[in-house]
């Protein structure tokens, strides 16, 4: 290997993120052709995760890392979203079994191949957030890492969002009674530009159930609710003011 070469990969492998990813797109950008990260490959330095990603050979992939690299060298917005931002912000009720998971929420993006891989720390889960025109993100700092992630208001709306496939209302309303320090107006402004009925209604209730200060400096006439009844559950309880009817559970518990 030439000596320029060397000092490329020197540099390389001195300023990559640790345990986390380089793409091609962004290697070629940069100065390293298709023939020197062939290269790299071929000597050991670098190893092939997917078509066009790789990472330093002997690195312990981040999900964190992965999705930084991922969004810094290619201009993505990817986020952390739903309970694993919340975990960023200290509420961490909700403990999944087995490998942790890495909720990544998303707006009108293809799913690249490298995030179904299972080498990472944590399994990375993605869903669409759509449903959220004007998102409200914020930046977290993490193991050195900027991470683009949802604010506590979003993320918990997310978490609503995706029951009761991913989550239950009852951990979820035990995450609700920990958030005492959401902003009216964040939340007044994703009540108020979120079209799903099923998430604003359920958040209401529960943040009305929690007694949180915060709930009183909603103006909530201006939150479109609409008019059909909604069952979130079967044989459930059904609460007249917010047209849904609950698990049994959830109502009950004081």
């Amino acid at each position: 290997m030439s000596l320029e070469s060397q000092n490329k990969i020197n540099q390389l492998l001195l300023y990559g993120t640790r345990n986390g990813l380089f793409f091609s797109e962004w290697l070629k950008k940069n100065g390293y052709s298709d023939q020197l990260i062939r290269k790299y490959r071929q000597s050991g330095w670098l190893t092939a995760l997917a078509k066009g990603v790789m990472f330093r050979t002997g690195d312990s992939l981040s999900a964190y890392a992965a999705l930084y690299c991922y969004n810094q060298q290619l201009g993505k917005e990817f986020r952390i979203a739903a309970h694993s931002a919340l975990e960023l912000f200290s509420f961490n009720h909700y403990i999944p079994m087995g490998k942790p998971l890495l909720m990544v929420g998303h707006s009108k993006q293809s799913i690249p191949e490298w995030i179904q891989n299972d080498t990472f720390d944590r399994t990375i889960k993605t869903f669409s957030t759509e449903t959220f025109p004007i998102p409200q993100v914020t930046t977290v700092q993490k193991d050195g890492l900027s991470l683009l992630t949802s604010t506590p208001e979003q993320a918990f709306m997310e978490c609503l969002l995706l029951t009761p496939q991913q989550y239950n209302y009852m951990d979820l309303y035990y995450l609700m009674e920990q958030l005492t320090t959401l902003r009216s107006d964040i939340v007044q402004k994703l009540l108020e530009t979120t079209k799903n009925l099923r998430v604003k209604r359920i958040f209401l209730y529960m943040a009305e159930k929690a007694g949180h200060y915060w709930f009183d400096m909603l103006d909530t006439s201006k939150v479109m609710l609409g008019t059909s009844k909604l069952q979130l559950v079967e044989k459930g309880i059904y609460i007249a003011k917010y047209k849904i009817t609950i698990p049994k559970e959830l109502h009950e518990y004081e």
